[in-house]
């Protein structure tokens, strides 16, 4: 065997060695890819939010208005008593949309049935647009009522907040309803809002300017 020969079969038996190597190499790249793959095709988490608002009138009956409200990518699902009306439940869908960066927004039109009290069909919409510290939040919906066309109502709660800290915020509160008696169409007010990791309170007062303010204690839990 000449020296040329030699050298080949050393280089050939390096090859054979070292191919063991290179396909493991190979197995783990493209395994890595994979779970990559799927870890970006897997569908979003399911996330939940569970709020009771405590409404302390002056001249009508003290109620809670609680809300379920579920979400998983785009699907919004919630449901909620005692909003359009008192003893009336309401169960909604809508999709979500959202984006921005320096303004970011977010919209999701619903689509709900109200049953209870109250019977009918609720369009409507929930949407937020915040820049820095300022936030813009906003809710409503049409009431079709079932049985009398002169008891459909439009519905909204709106919120201009700023927050000097992450886990404070104060503003102002504007409301709509007819779940319980005003001699206000519209209630305006002020917010007073503290927050710790997913649990978060706000106490609000409408009408400050009336001798017996309507006050309003909410709690929220997200999980």
């Amino acid at each position: 065997m000449t020296a040329r020969d030699a050298s080949l079969d050393n280089l050939t038996n390096r090859a054979r060695r070292g191919l063991p190597a290179c396909l493991a190499c190979a197995i783990l790249v493209i395994a890595s890819s994979r779970v990559s793959a799927q870890t970006a095709a897997s569908p979003p988490a399911w996330t939940f939010e569970a709020s009771a608002n405590t409404y302390v009138l002056p001249d009508d009956r003290n109620y809670v208005q609680p809300t379920i409200a579920a979400d998983r990518g785009w699907l919004h699902l919630d449901l909620r008593v005692n909003y359009e009306d008192l003893d009336t439940g309401a169960i909604r869908f809508g999709y979500n949309f959202s984006g921005g960066d320096t303004f970011e927004w977010a919209v999701t039109p619903v689509l709900g049935g109200v049953f209870g009290q109250t019977d009918g069909v609720a369009p409507g919409y929930t949407g937020s647009l915040s820049w820095r510290r300022l936030e813009f939040y906003s809710e409503g919906e049409y009431v079709f009522d079932a049985h009398d066309s002169a008891d459909n109502f439009l519905y909204n709660w709106s919120e201009l907040t700023f927050a000097p800290a992450d886990w404070f915020r104060v503003g102002l509160v504007t409301e709509r309803t007819r779940a319980y008696a005003s001699d206000r169409e519209i209630q305006r007010g002020l917010l007073v809002g503290v927050s710790y990791k997913n649990f978060q309170t706000t106490t609000y007062v409408f009408n400050p300017d009336d001798s017996k303010p309507i006050v309003v204690f909410s709690v929220a839990f997200s999980f």
